[in-house]
């Protein structure tokens, strides 16, 4: 699954929350926001892909998920926060090489040959993760914990990094191989930014085999490394993207490109990110894992990055210069995410207002981040009944008409779209405001249904609105008009 990641500590917010957000950049798949009641999480869980079953705990907390709406292929939660405002989003496809994936084999499925065989399962994966973790974690650390243990027990059968947040933290887990992994707490004054790369460029392996503050890993990650003569380094530090990771030309196409662009965002003025004497390109291989931003970072900034397409750059596919270079990058703002989620753990209101999910269907460049309360027992139906058939009624479908007709048209549409983005963000922090403030003052947690109600009705109006201006503008410049008075 090819997403893009970003991270913000509590210090590099501007409200002291942290963040954790991602795009799910599946092939179109459909969406939808959900509640899942405890009684409903599953005792025992079979893997559709692996065929992997594994036992839970018996004390799942509710939590939120977007997963697939159509089944076949498993449940594909993808993000959401638990009761005890802790998220989690999962996963950003990682890169890796053959020598880690050669010493500690992916685990996958192997279907029986003849009768006499039997199914061999495969590991863990993106499918499964959320599923599997957020319910039973307190803390973004136990989080890293919990997911660390069952990598080590089951293994994964693809390479995954995995984040987690609660108020105070972030922690960032990658896998390495089938079964091995590290975890690494981010700076409360940094935001990291990952592009489907093995990301962490330190570690501190010290602190993982002693206090363990900051930094978790696999119990036998140094015997790995050593005996795999894994270490490239050459003067003394930890790199583990050096180690672990990958450098190559498809990278610079498709992976580096994007931190790129979100570090120009985040560090506009600290570092030179253009011209022949830039300290970062494109295609660079050393552009940081997390930076301190030159300001504080707030939920649209996270979602100006994830809808990015090189905008401002040679780069932007839509631009109308003969640049040369246009489109040559993938760009963040993808035609074919499914989901995009920002999931916030507020600090100074009310345990029962915390957690925040912002959510975006399909391409985040034509969407609004819509903030959802994550602490209810239910999500209004226009983003969580959500059909497999097109259709105006639910949030998904809404997003999806208004990108792919707009697409064609980004000229004479994207002044329409940048209306109904800060329209969704300006109309649904007012809500947010206005009931974080009921709670403050002692309602019951009860009304947080009726703001996420005002929330999807305000979103459907908004999304009908914008939906309507952009099909007449699309319209207009079929290619089959004519008028009388045409010459």
């Amino acid at each position: 699954m090819a997403c893009t990641t970003v991270l913000v500590g509590k210090k590099a917010s501007n409200d002291n929350s942290t963040m954790i957000a991602r795009t799910d950049d599946g092939f179109f798949d459909v969406k939808k926001l959900v509640s899942v009641d405890p009684k409903k999480q599953p005792k025992k869980y079979k893997s559709v892909i692996s065929h992997l079953e594994v036992v839970l705990p018996d004390d799942p907390m509710r939590y939120t998920a977007c997963p697939s709406v159509d089944p076949k292929n498993g449940v594909w939660a993808a993000t959401g926060i638990n009761e005890a405002n802790v998220g989690m989003t999962a996963t950003e496809t990682i890169t890796s090489n053959p020598r880690v994936l050669a010493a500690d084999p992916l685990v996958r499925y192997k279907k029986a040959k003849n009768r006499k065989e039997k199914d061999v399962p495969g590991g863990i994966g993106e499918e499964d993760f959320v599923v599997l973790v957020l319910p039973y974690i307190h803390t973004a650390r136990e989080g890293a914990l919990r997911l660390g243990s069952l990598l080590e027990q089951y293994g994964t059968y693809e390479t995954n990094g995995v984040a987690f947040n609660d108020e105070n933290e972030v922690w960032w887990l990658e896998t390495i191989g089938g079964h091995h992994w590290m975890a690494r707490k981010l700076p409360d004054d940094m935001v990291a930014i990952i592009p489907n790369q093995f990301a962490m460029d330190s570690f501190d392996l010290e602190d993982a085999f002693g206090k363990q503050e900051s930094n978790l890993c696999s119990a036998d990650l140094k015997e790995f490394i050593r005996e795999n003569h894994l270490d490239l380094n050459q003067d003394g530090t930890f790199n583990p993207r050096n180690i672990f990771g990958s450098h190559t030309d498809q990278d610079h196409v498709y992976n580096t490109p994007r931190a790129w662009f979100m570090g120009r965002c985040i560090t506009p003025f600290s570092h030179k990110w253009d011209g022949p004497d830039a300290e970062f390109t494109p295609e660079s291989d050393n552009i940081p894992w997390a930076l301190v931003p030159d300001r504080k970072v707030t939920p649209e900034d996270v979602q100006y990055m994830l809808s990015g397409h090189y905008q401002g750059t040679p780069y932007d596919p839509y631009t109308s210069q003969e640049t040369g270079k246009r489109g040559i990058y993938r760009s963040i703002g993808i035609n074919r995410t499914g989901v995009t989620s920002i999931c916030q753990i507020r600090s100074e209101v009310p345990d029962t207002v915390k957690g925040i999910e912002w959510i975006c269907f399909g391409s985040t460049t034509y969407g609004g981040m819509l903030p959802v309360f994550a602490n209810v027992d239910k999500i209004p139906d226009y983003l969580s009944k959500v059909t497999l058939d097109a259709s105006t009624e639910n949030y998904y479908w809404g997003i999806r008409l208004i990108g792919a007709l707009a697409d064609p048209w980004y000229g004479s549409t994207v002044q329409l779209i940048d209306r109904y983005q800060a329209a969704i963000a300006t109309r649904g922090r007012q809500i947010v405001l206005e009931y974080s403030k009921k709670i403050e003052d002692g309602a019951d947690a009860s009304i947080l249904h009726e703001a996420n109600e005002k929330i999807a009705e305000m979103a459907k109006e908004e999304t009908v609105s914008t939906l309507n201006k952009v099909l007449h503008e699309a319209s207009v410049h079929m290619k089959n008009g004519y008028n009388r008075a045409d010459n």
